[in-house]
């Protein structure tokens, strides 16, 4: 029998509920931007390379993906309100562990219990506003806490620069205990606790398959940028890690009840934005790691002069969200990533001509058309991968779009990484500045690889209203 909603759960205040649910969601997106601009500080103060500084930005990233797909199942079994809770108190130690970090391994490791709690804070909260909001308010719900999801990385990386500058970078992860312990207290008393309206049995089978694929491939190429691991370690795992991922893909075709059932990449737009999401988002994950590196470590800037040089980025794509659903409308999705695509693949190459002589006004003309067209490539890609799912099929790929997202980032902060390495052993480790240049080139490829696939999207256009209802 399916457990009640508790009656205090069913009380609690929508209002209050989105404002809880908007707090989790700036917490954990401010905190996956704060950090970028902060990695050079922390490789001085934990004896590190900054060039070798991806896996604390690839282990959240990888954490979040490995965990996302379990967090239906979790809050199902166990109710939104305990899932919550856990939730905020694993990323809360977490951000005290980083803190604490005495060593790059101990911060890795603390990254990856954040990242645990952040992979259930997102999917719990929607899911539980899903639940307790009148379908007719379910879109401006859904608006309001996506607010946050802009906010924070708006915020983060100068607010980052600013607490490195000012105090330490142990900040950045500090200022999450009053928040945490604030939404804590918050969540016993708003959170409703929802329980699935069946109790499914867990894939654990599939899980561990894809789980395991998706942390060896990873481990794999960050292997290649040479933190320790051999080139015969990083050949095994990128083939376990393979082979794993086929086998989830021959179980998925062969059990009642997979974690992502095939059926859903019968559907052209579908497994098309799937494979775009995962080919683009690595050039754009590794975006991040590579610009604080070029201001600070290739220019000399300082840690609060690096983060302010985002706010273009982030203003830009704010505006850009809302420019997607004409152009789109107008155009079709087919045209616009083609076209948008390219745009970003040399947006990102043309970092390789940002250097100190540079005027000030092209360098904010440069950073605020990046965040233009990225902002943009992600809205039409989301609603592309989601437009053409029914009802039953919404919740799942939804879920999947959300794993490959932090799939993608973590693969583009440790491709940025092998890069840097290849490129800095090329340079004599010596021109920082013609490494990151090299690699901005390398990643911006990659991404214009990506046209590839979405050249495969037949030739239609969406509702206006369409493209409104996907935000990144």
């Amino acid at each position: 029998m399916t457990p009640p909603v508790s009656a205090h759960g069913a009380n609690a205040a929508p209002k209050a509920l989105l404002w809880l649910v908007s707090l989790a969601i700036f917490m954990q997106m401010l905190d996956s931007t704060i950090v970028n601009t902060a990695l050079p500080a922390m490789a001085r103060s934990l004896g590190e390379s900054p060039l070798q500084m991806q896996s604390v930005v690839f282990s959240y990233a990888l954490a979040v993906a490995t965990f996302i797909p379990a967090s239906g199942w979790i809050a199902d079994r166990f109710g939104t309100r305990r899932t919550f809770l856990a939730a905020i108190i694993l990323f809360t130690l977490g951000s005290l562990a980083c803190a604490l970090s005495p060593t790059l391994q101990w911060l890795v490791a603390s990254r990856v219990l954040q990242g645990v709690g952040g992979a259930l804070l997102l999917p719990v909260g929607r899911l539980a506003v899903m639940r307790s909001v009148p379908r007719e308010q379910f879109l401006s719900a859904m608006s309001f806490i996506a607010i946050p999801a802009l906010v924070g990385p708006l915020l983060g990386p100068t607010l980052g620069g600013w607490l490195v500058q000012v105090a330490s970078w142990h900040w950045i992860f500090l200022i999450n205990l009053p928040i945490g312990v604030a939404g804590f207290i918050a969540a016993t008393r708003i959170m409703p606790d929802h329980y699935g309206q069946q109790k499914r049995r867990f894939d654990m089978a599939g899980y561990l398959m894809l789980a395991f694929g998706m942390v060896a491939l990873s481990l794999a190429l960050d292997g290649v940028s040479g933190l320790g691991s051999g080139h015969a370690v990083v050949i095994l795992l990128a083939v376990i890690g393979l082979a794993a991922l086929v086998g989830y893909w021959l179980h998925a075709a062969n059990t009642r009840d997979p974690l992502f059932a095939l059926s859903l990449f019968r559907i052209t737009s579908f497994r098309i934005g799937i494979l775009g999401n995962l080919f683009s988002r690595i050039g754009s994950g590794a975006m991040p790691l590579l610009i604080p590196l070029l201001l600070q470590v290739g220019m000399g800037m300082s840690p609060m002069a690096a983060g302010m040089m985002m706010i273009p980025v982030a203003l830009a794509g704010m505006a850009a969200k809302r420019a997607s659903v004409s152009l789109v409308g107008r155009f079709g999705y087919r045209r616009i990533l083609m076209i948008n695509t390219v745009c970003v693949g040399l947006a990102m190459a043309s970092f390789m001509l940002v250097d100190a002589q540079q005027p000030l006004w092209l360098r904010l003309l440069q950073f605020t058309l990046f965040g233009a067209v990225n902002s943009m490539q992600f809205t039409v890609m989301n609603t592309v991968t989601l437009r053409d799912l029914d009802t039953d099929q919404a919740s799942s790929g939804n879920s999947l779009l959300s794993m490959v997202m932090m799939l993608a980032t973590g693969f583009g902060a440790a491709t940025a990484g092998s890069l840097l390495a290849a490129f800095g052993t090329h340079f004599g480790g010596h021109d920082v500045t013609t490494a990151l240049h090299a690699t901005f080139v390398c990643v911006g490829a990659i991404t214009l690889s990506s046209t590839l696939v979405f050249w495969q999207l037949p030739e239609n256009r969406p509702h206006p209203r369409a493209v409104e209802e996907v935000v990144e």
